[in-house]
């Protein structure tokens, strides 16, 4: 696959992705901090510090990761770097699950795709919105991505490769961000839930009506 163009399936530029770790890891070292100030209170500046590692390091590990994470496509394999690698074969894939996250005011619509060759799984978000605006993946991007979507087995690949077309073409249109698929099936996740999974039948009805 080294041959393989590789198209970048990132939706936040590498800076914004690097301002969003820097603060994931102030917010860590302050909560940690706070937590570790209270258990002083009963275990001295030996219970600070071991607090301060335990809440500290795993967050600030997480944010270092983040920091490092590309999503790309290989042909039809999605691969996922950060610490190490993961892949998963498009085609082959057994899960492909839409999901919407809701995170201070920001809605992010995201294709789960698992399975060969070794069951992992990898997210990768298609847009952003918040208020009438948002993010989306490039149309390249979503045009590969189409493509390989649409060489998995099962219907829920070509349903979803329909999905991401009619969005290309809402883009190609000029609609607003209002008007487009990925908009309006981000629109009618509840409220309230951080992360919740659209129901399949629900999505293919959706396309269907497209």
């Amino acid at each position: 696959m080294s041959d393989v163009e590789a198209v970048p399936l990132d939706l936040l530029d590498r800076r914004t992705v690097r301002v969003r770790a820097r603060n994931v890891a102030i917010a860590a070292v302050i909560v940690a901090a706070a937590f570790g100030g209270i258990v002083s209170l009963f275990a001295g500046p030996v219970g600070f510090v071991t607090t301060l590692v335990i809440v500290a390091v795993p967050l600030l590990l997480l944010a270092w990761t983040e920091s490092r994470k590309t999503i790309t496509l290989r042909g039809h394999e999605v691969v996922a770097r950060a610490l190490g690698s993961r892949v998963v074969d498009v085609h082959k894939a057994t899960r492909l699950d839409l999901f919407v996250t809701d995170l201070r005011g920001a809605r992010t619509i995201n294709v789960l795709i698992g399975g060969a060759p070794k069951g992992k799984a990898i997210s990768v978000s298609l847009a952003m919105y918040a208020g009438t605006g948002g993010r989306e993946l490039g149309v390249y991007a979503l045009r590969r991505l189409a493509d390989a979507l649409a060489g998995n087995e099962d219907t829920r690949g070509l349903v979803l490769s329909q999905l991401v077309v009619a969005q290309l073409r809402a883009e190609a249109r000029g609609e607003a961000p209002p008007n487009r698929p990925l908009y309006q099936l981000a629109s009618l996740a509840p409220q309230g839930r951080m992360a919740q999974r659209l129901q399949p039948e629900a999505v293919s009805k959706f396309v269907a009506t497209l």
